[in-house]
């Protein structure tokens, strides 16, 4: 016995007992159809068999289909789906999702270079002037005392004085240039790691490099001018500060090679020989004088404009068109203006080349 849905149109095998209700949709079940099924019903003829011309199959009535259908008993009912209850709703941002952690990152903190004051260094070589300006004044003394103690006895005190008193400049001077080669050589560092920080870039040259290159006697002939041409150069004044650097360098050199001659001559001990180093040592404090003059000038080139500021500064300049057959001279004046020119800022009417219109 074959039921059919009203709602879903599937025909069920309800077999021998009459159902109401669609297993599937909840619908109601049409009543059984009586006509008997097409695969059930007989041949009309002997020769109805598959593939001979017998009688056709009857067709089924409209609304109804063939559907396969398992033997038994009609499939359990599916499971309803629970409801899912309202919607939720929070006062508050939930804490339990994926929360992103983002660490502050605190801007490096910039490491300001070394920095030399501009009065230390000027006190220390106008100190070291002083100096040497009086170990020059009590060496030319002491020469002039050698030579009116060449007939006439010299005061015990006064030769003792004068004695000691070169020494005591002597030894004046020696303190005096090792505070100036410090202090040089601090303010060439400190002006080298602003330099190259200004152009973000590492100094090539170790701070140790520096120092010892700077320091030591004889290797800072060598090195320390080359110092020097570097910092110019990375601070573009080599163009102009050339030929101060050199001269320099060659006052350094005079004055050593002056100094090491006035100290190779000072172990002897007759009169002459002291006259003589007595002159050779005034000469030496001279040229030290005069290379210290020469350090402070290529010192005032350097500092004659802060480090921080650009050397080279572009100013624009705005050209004005000239014609070519009015000279420059009888050019008017921006101010006037011809008396029949309309103002700028009047429209115009009409175009200078188009008719006006009728």
């Amino acid at each position: 016995m074959i039921q059919v849905c009203s709602r879903c149109g599937t025909r069920w095998n309800v077999r021998d007992r009459q159902r109401v209700w669609c297993p599937r949709c909840q619908g109601s079940l049409l009543a059984p159809s009586a006509e008997p099924e097409p695969q059930w019903s007989a041949p009309s003829s002997a020769g109805g068999q598959p593939g001979g011309g017998g009688g056709t199959p009857r067709r089924l009535p409209s609304g109804y289909r063939w559907i396969a259908v398992r033997p038994g008993a009609a499939p359990p009912p599916r499971r309803p789906r629970r409801p899912l209850g309202p919607t939720p709703r929070y006062t508050v941002i939930p804490r339990w999702g994926l929360q992103d952690h983002f660490e502050s990152v605190l801007p490096a903190e910039q490491v300001e270079p070394p920095k030399t004051s501009t009065r230390m260094v000027q006190a220390t070589l106008l100190t070291a002037m002083v100096a040497l300006i009086f170990a020059v004044v009590v060496h030319i003394a002491n020469y002039a005392l050698l030579l009116y103690n060449r007939s006439t006895l010299l005061n015990p005190i006064v030769a003792g004085v004068a004695t000691w008193a070169g020494v005591a400049a002597s030894v004046l001077v020696f303190f005096a240039l090792i505070a100036t080669t410090v202090v040089l050589a601090n303010w060439l560092i400190a002006r080298r790691a602003v330099a190259f920080a200004r152009h973000e870039l590492p100094d090539p040259r170790p701070v140790w490099q520096l120092w010892l290159g700077c320091l030591l006697p004889v290797v800072n002939l060598f090195w320390a001018p080359v110092f020097v041409i570097e910092l110019a150069r990375v601070e573009a004044r080599l163009t102009w500060l050339r030929t101060p650097i050199v001269v320099w360098w060659c006052a350094w050199w005079a004055s050593f090679l002056v100094s090491t001659f006035a100290f190779a001559t000072s172990f002897t001990r007759d009169a002459q020989g002291i006259a003589n180093n007595t002159v050779a040592i005034t000469i030496a404090y001279l040229t030290a004088l005069a290379a210290l003059l020469l350090t402070a000038k290529m010192y005032r080139g350097f500092e004659h404009q802060a480090v921080d500021r650009p050397v080279k500064r572009w100013v624009m300049v705005t050209a004005e068109p000239q014609s070519h057959g009015t000279p420059a001279g009888d050019s008017e004046p921006k101010d006037a203006e011809p008396k029949d020119a309309e103002p700028e800022s009047a429209p115009r009417v009409e175009s200078d080349r188009d008719e006006p219109a009728a």
